[in-house]
């Protein structure tokens, strides 16, 4: 029996990633999910590290322009032990000690572990008598779960064949499959912690285009009148940063919709819905909404107030005109008066 933890880090770096385009996986025997679903990747580059003599190689791929997917892969002794725990943490840290060279940060960052087993002969049942250890190396939780929570977590399984099984998890998954073939699982999850990733890029930018308003009319509400240029440039930020947003959640949308309706859908949709992905999508979309509504706030405000400051230069200059006016018949008074 072979048994492997593979660990996935995916980051936001500063650097554009380039690179030979990855070659996709070799399909399966079972319907497999269309490959248009999974953004293209870059083969960055390749790292080892040395636990303990064990070997532990770091593949570096790239998503365009700048999702760095770091993947790991050790075979493991006995994966149902709890020293899988301390490898585990190991691989975590070196693996972000690779990412921060690249400009990356573990705040933007997203991380899940993969324990595959594969190799044996009759159901992959027969493993769940490991339960609780399952159960733990899931939630990347050290302490002994309850049974209700050890169930619970169980429970969010997908079968194909009468000997496979994968287990799905907000930190990990257990795949058992008796041939080894992990590889179209393995894209599905990378694919779905991108777009988790990808939907908290855009929730963040979101947040500081939110907070720049709040300062901005806090400024006016001191006193200060809105400069046309700075408004001008803010308004110019926040439409292209709307428009990039929504092209990058219709992108995101369109992309699982790609995948199909066959056991690789299901897979993923088991995935999206323990990453919460409809509601990262749905807070997106009402931050947009706000953004836009904040700003038709300003510019209305702003329109408001430029009105009225030309109406005063109006009235002004009427004045103004008018005391010209009696000051040349003064003028033409005393010129007269005194020849």
């Amino acid at each position: 029996m072979r048994q492997q933890l593979i660990a996935l880090v995916l980051g936001e770096v500063s650097r554009e990633l380039r690179g030979d385009l990855f070659p996709p996986a070799p399909g399966r025997a079972r319907p497999a999910y269309t490959a248009k679903a999974v953004p293209s990747q870059v083969i960055v580059g390749q790292e080892s590290v040395t636990f303990e003599d064990r070997e532990v190689k770091f593949h570096l791929r790239g998503f365009a322009p700048d999702v760095l997917l770091i993947e790991a892969r050790t075979d493991v002794d006995d994966i149902f032990h709890r020293d899988v725990f301390d490898l585990e943490e190991k691989i975590y840290r070196d693996a972000y000690a690779v990412l921060e060279e690249y400009g990356g940060s573990r705040e933007v960052s997203e991380e899940y572990s993969v324990f595959a087993v594969s190799e044996y002969e009759g159901p992959p049942e027969q493993f769940l008598t490991h339960a609780p250890i399952i159960a733990s190396l899931l939630k990347s939780e050290r302490l002994e779960l309850d049974p209700k929570e050890v169930e619970h977590t169980l429970q969010a399984q997908i079968k194909y064949a009468m000997n496979d099984l994968a287990i799905l998890d907000w930190d990990g998954a257990f795949v058992f499959d008796p041939q080894g073939d992990f590889e179209d699982d393995l894209e599905l999850l990378v694919l779905a912690n991108l777009q988790l990733l990808r939907h908290r890029i855009l929730d963040r930018g979101l947040d500081e285009r939110l907070a720049r308003m709040a300062d901005l009319v806090r400024l006016t509400a001191g006193g200060r009148p809105f400069r046309h240029g700075e408004l001008s440039d803010d308004l110019r930020e926040t439409i292209e940063m709307r428009t990039q947003s929504i092209s990058e959640l219709q992108r995101l949308e369109r992309d699982i919709k790609l995948i199909g309706d066959w056991y690789s859908a299901r897979l993923f949709e088991l995935a999206a819905s323990k990453f919460r992905l409809d509601a990262w999508r749905t807070s997106i979309r009402g931050k947009l909404e706000s953004v836009e509504d904040i700003y038709s706030i300003i510019v209305e405000n702003f329109s408001v107030s430029t009105k009225a400051r030309a109406e005063w230069i109006q009235i002004i200059a009427f004045f103004v005109l008018q005391i010209g006016w009696f000051l040349l018949l003064i003028l033409e008074f005393l010129y007269f008066t005194r020849h």
